[in-house]
């Protein structure tokens, strides 16, 4: 499953569970960049309950589409990953210091509540 909620002007949440097949990941992709559109300062919630490898056809869908996600991470200042994978929260925070301008950080599932308080937090770079 890949649902895709925008649940305030700035903010979308994402939940990835189980594996995904081509065209859920299109239809995922393409509400991610249309509920990103006009977003400034944005704050994303990535849930990661049960994570499974796409299907490759899934794959090449997200390939097709990675520079319109790449165009997105300038619309987001922070995304806080809930997942109980340590390999996805390394993931997650490695892309957070690669990609400029987007915070990234993993928090346990439980820890649910300590994510949205650290996505209320005004960024850093953000005026007073």
């Amino acid at each position: 499953m890949l649902k895709i909620t925008k649940t305030a002007p700035n903010r979308v949440d994402l939940t990835l569970s189980g594996k995904i097949e081509t065209e859920e990941m299109r239809k995922g992709l393409d509400d991610l960049i249309t509920l990103s559109e006009g977003v400034k300062g944005g704050v994303m919630l990535y849930r990661i309950p049960d994570f499974a490898m796409p299907s490759f056809g899934a794959i090449g869908v997200e390939m097709a589409r990675l520079p319109a996600l790449f165009g997105l991470l300038n619309n987001y200042d922070r995304c806080a990953v809930l997942t109980d994978a340590s390999w996805l929260k390394s993931a997650a925070e490695m892309k957070g210091s690669l990609f400029g301008g987007i915070d990234i950080k993993a928090f346990d599932l439980d820890q649910e509540e300590a994510a949205e308080a650290w996505l209320a937090e005004a960024p850093a770079s953000a005026p007073a």
